[in-house]
C-alpha cells in the first residue's frame, strides 16, 4: 500500500521497513513535529465560548487563590 507523506506529498510504501511512515524521511517527520509544537496543527474546539461563564469562573478562581494566600500567611 502507498500513502502520501503528510509533509511533502511524496509516495511512501507502507511497510514495516518504512521507518518513518507515514512520512518519507526523518526530515519530514521533524517538520511535522515542529508544526505541532508551534501549534500550527490543532484540533479545533467547536464549542462556543460563553464569555459570561468564563468571567464568572475566572472570578471564582481568583477568589479561591486569594483565600488560599490569606490562609497561608496566617500560619
Amino acid at each position: 500500500m502507498k500513502v502520501k507523506c503528510p509533509t511533502c506529498d511524496k509516495d511512501v510504501v507502507w511497510t514495516a521497513k518504512s521507518a518513518y511512515r507515514p512520512f518519507c524521511s526523518e526530515r519530514c517527520k521533524l517538520i511535522d513535529l515542529g508544526d505541532w509544537a508551534a501549534e500550527n496543527h490543532r484540533i479545533p474546539d467547536k464549542a462556543p465560548i460563553d464569555s459570561a461563564l468564563s468571567e464568572e469562573y475566572l472570578a471564582e478562581l481568583e477568589q479561591e487563590f486569594i483565600t488560599q494566600d490569606n490562609e497561608f500567611f496566617k500560619h
